[in-house]
């Protein structure tokens, strides 16, 4: 059975789709909220850490959710049921409960809603995490903060980062300990570096760098962006080890100490995501799934869709009929 987050900190419940869009963009912003033809039963509970805000969002039902770029605030956003397919700009990606999304503030938003969706949503002000960045490094930083937009939750340093922000959440629905004002400046610094460092972003190797034991080497950052900037071509665990400068044992033994994964497994993962992000788009009058599966690299259909379904909960044909 599912409980409902922060249920005692409700902000607003309604079926009204008019209601719901005028309470999100109180949290947010002006935004446009399209929902499919089902009654909505959307709840929204939030509570305040100064610069930090933790919101619950349900809509239950289907929908298409269009804003213009944030700009103010850094948003993450993590799925706890369901999934969530994240427009921006460029960037095109599908979130379930393993994979949030940080999407870039300057950029126009469109994302869909499973009507199963239900999302954890972290919002940073933005002046107030760049200013915390300036402190962690020192100085202010020599580039403009940019950030991965998909959040891999099963790295370690994410799980660690989920755990501070799980335990703030346990906290806010009794006793409340962490609310106190006082506890406000810890409460923030304690997320803020969390993220920072967990997150893939434009500063990471300086923050790593001059973090105590440096978190992961270098080539192993360089070979897990690698592997999600080209999932979709014909790469190989030798191709990633030789782009990187290390064997392909060391890469292994890497992922493994750093990333409690494989090369192989954190390869087919994305391809997963990008399977699913090509069937959420595709028309299914002018496509199949066995074109998009080979477009990503899976060629044998059966072993295909059993991988596909152990990862999403459906066959692939649900997603591109959905």
């Amino acid at each position: 059975m599912f409980v409902e987050p922060l249920s005692g900190h409700r902000y607003f419940r309604t079926d009204d789709p008019e209601v719901a869009r005028a309470g999100m963009a109180g949290i947010l912003r002006e935004h446009r909220l399209d929902p499919g033809a089902s009654t909505m039963e959307a709840s929204c509970n939030i509570v305040r850490y100064g610069d930090i805000g933790l919101v619950y969002k349900h809509y239950g039902v289907q929908v298409r959710i269009r804003t213009d770029p944030i700009e103010t605030f850094r948003l993450i956003q993590i799925p706890l049921a369901g999934w969530v397919r994240v427009l921006d700009g460029t960037a095109d990606i599908a979130c379930d409960p393993a994979v949030a999304s940080v999407p870039d503030p300057d950029a126009p938003l469109d994302m869909n809603w499973h009507e199963s969706s239900r999302q954890l949503l972290v919002r940073f002000d933005r002046a107030a995490l760049d200013d915390h960045l300036r402190r962690m490094l020192g100085r202010p930083p020599d580039r403009p903060l940019r950030m991965a937009i998909a959040m891999q939750l099963r790295s370690p340093a994410a799980r660690t980062w989920f755990e501070s922000l799980r335990m703030l959440q346990t906290d806010a629905e009794g006793p409340g300990l962490f609310l106190d004002p006082r506890l406000r400046p810890q409460v923030e610094q304690l997320m803020m570096s969390q993220f920072l460092l967990a997150q893939p972003n434009s500063c990471s190797e300086l923050l790593l760098d001059d973090a105590p034991g440096r978190s992961m080497p270098r080539p192993i950052r360089l070979a897990e962006q690698l592997i999600a900037d080209h999932a979709h071509e014909m790469l190989t665990v030798t191709d990633i080890a030789e782009a990187v400068g290390l064997s392909v044992r060391s890469l292994q033994e890497g992922f493994r100490r750093y990333l409690d994964t494989t090369p192989t497994a954190r390869l087919r993962e994305a391809r997963l995501v990008g399977v699913h992000s090509a069937l959420v788009a595709a028309d299914p009058t002018m496509t199949t799934v066995a074109a998009v599966a080979a477009d990503w690299g899976f060629w044998h259909l059966g072993r295909f869709s059993a991988l596909y379904r152990r990862r999403w909960g459906v066959p692939p044909s649900v997603t591109l009929r959905a």
